[in-house]
């Protein structure tokens, strides 16, 4: 006779999907017995969990890790920015650790010079 192996006693969780799966169910049938009872409350109890999932994503806080870091102070030394009144830093999309320097010439008003750097600090 041959032998039979025992199956082990795995103790294992039952998986997070077969738990999402259940609350899906138990939702989609309070969703019914709601609407049964009055098409009109089954309506506006959809929009309220709606309005609330919204609000709750919204208020949500953001994880710094994808964060862009903030600017630093010093500038890029560039014999044409020399002088001239630094309007704004902004990241450049695409290219992690570049940033553009937008500065104001003192001598033209109406004229705006563009630097585009890696991060100054940078090693």
């Amino acid at each position: 006779m041959a032998r039979q192996e025992k199956p082990e006693d795995s103790s294992e969780e039952p998986s997070r999907t077969a738990g999402a799966c259940v609350l899906v169910i138990l939702a989609g049938a309070v969703t019914a017995v709601v609407f049964a009872a009055s098409p009109t409350v089954g309506v506006l109890a959809l929009w309220a969990v709606g309005a609330g999932l919204l609000w709750r994503t919204a208020r949500r806080r953001m994880s710094d890790s994808s964060a862009t870091p903030p600017p630093q102070e010093d500038r890029p030394s560039c014999d044409e920015c020399a002088g001239h009144e630094l309007v704004s830093i902004t990241p450049l999309e695409g290219q992690k650790g570049m940033l553009i320097y937008t500065t104001a010439v003192p001598d033209r008003p109406n004229h705006t010079h563009i630097h585009i750097a890696g991060e100054v600090n940078a090693p």
